[in-house]
């Protein structure tokens, strides 16, 4: 595999790999490091890639373990746990944008499913792409797509109906 190609079908993945990587380490500075790793791994592996059907798919399914690894490496599980609380909290006092109130509300879902949402509703993967990145049935990545939705929408109705009557009294 010569520079140009890479740069042509590996290198144009690294938007994508970024944002998914943010997901998981919610730190700019570590899914840069994250993609940037890989990145050097991919290109040292150059002549192998070929062999993958679907380089994206490979790709993500390289961010997701490289994050992975990096939490349990770090022991970082619980902290994570307790930024993310800390994060909605933070959104339910100080923020009355919608936008970010979802964004809040898709970070409290379980791991499987705030994936699943990210890569249906803000990637826009197929279900048959997300099953094959996440090793999942597609029968599963439809049950967690459909229950993260329903979350994030109950979540929006009571956000709604609480700031209806703030408004009512």
């Amino acid at each position: 595999m010569t520079q140009e190609t890479f740069k042509d079908t590996v290198f144009i993945l690294k938007n994508e790999m970024y944002r998914f990587a943010k997901r998981f380490v919610m730190s700019s500075d570590e899914a840069e490091d994250v993609v940037q790793d890989l990145m050097i791994k991919f290109w040292q592996k150059k002549e192998e890639l070929a062999q993958f059907g679907n380089l994206k798919s490979y790709a993500l399914k390289a961010v997701r373990n490289e994050c992975l690894n990096r939490l349990k490496h770090h022991d970082v599980r619980q902290g994570f746990a307790d930024m993310q609380l800390h994060r909605s909290e933070l959104y339910s006092m100080e923020v009355n944008n919608l936008k970010e109130h979802i964004i809040g509300f898709i970070n409290e879902l379980p791991e499987k499913q705030k994936m699943v949402i990210h890569l249906k509703d803000v990637e826009e993967y197929e279900v048959s792409e997300i099953s094959e990145m996440l090793e999942m049935e597609e029968n599963a990545v439809r049950v967690n797509l459909m229950r993260a939705r329903q979350k994030v929408k109950e979540q929006i109705s009571q956000l709604m109906n609480y700031e209806q009557r703030q408004i009512s009294r």
